[in-house]
């Protein structure tokens, strides 16, 4: 892995460990050569990630839709690359198509919005990268439980759920991402005929 997308808060939440982990995160990244793919702004902990993989001598690349960069202060300036584009599907498209895995820090809905869709993706074989969640303080402990929960209600094969990666060390997450293998089966449980 070369390139990883991060999806995270463009808040930094109310506890300080979020801004903590994200740091060594981006430290992390920094020191195993592995470019950081992100939402291009100073905010949040989408700021603090950056400045960090760019404290420790590492690249980024943010991307960042139009409306969003014409906001005072909003767009980083001070990024190895920024691309401006025009819509959001373009800003994850973009992520997708650089990003060889995707990981998620805690964040809103446009963070859970982001991580779903590139799990949809790969659940339908558009793309066989790891996809996972940086479990700060517990944050994804009630998604992975509710992922169970699709899982026994039998709209998600228990194949599937090896999808989502989740670890609290952001070096043994790296780790785990490197090692991923993506599941074979397929996503439906009686397939179109």
């Amino acid at each position: 892995m070369q390139r990883i997308c991060v999806f995270c808060g463009s808040n930094t939440g109310n506890n300080p460990i979020y801004i903590e982990q994200a740091k060594q995160l981006g430290t992390t990244l920094a020191k195993h050569n592995i470019t950081l793919i992100y939402g291009g702004t100073t905010i949040g902990l989408m700021g603090a990630i950056a400045d960090a993989v760019l404290a420790a001598g590492g690249k980024v690349i943010g991307i960042i839709p139009q409306r969003l960069a014409d906001k005072p202060n909003m767009a980083h300036q001070g990024l190895t690359d920024l691309h401006i584009v025009e819509s959001m599907h373009q800003r994850k498209a973009k992520m997708a198509e650089l990003a060889d895995g995707f990981i998620a820090l805690p964040g809103g809905i446009g963070t859970f919005e982001e991580l779903f869709e590139m799990l949809t993706w790969s659940q339908l074989d558009f793309h066989k990268k790891p996809c996972a969640v940086l479990n700060i303080n517990g944050f994804y402990d009630k998604l992975t439980d509710f992922l169970d929960s699709v899982i026994a209600a039998q709209f998600m094969k228990p194949e599937h759920r090896q999808l989502l990666i989740s670890e609290s060390d952001p070096k043994q997450l790296l780790e785990k991402m490197h090692n991923y293998q993506a599941p074979t089966v397929s996503k439906w449980f009686n397939p179109p005929k």
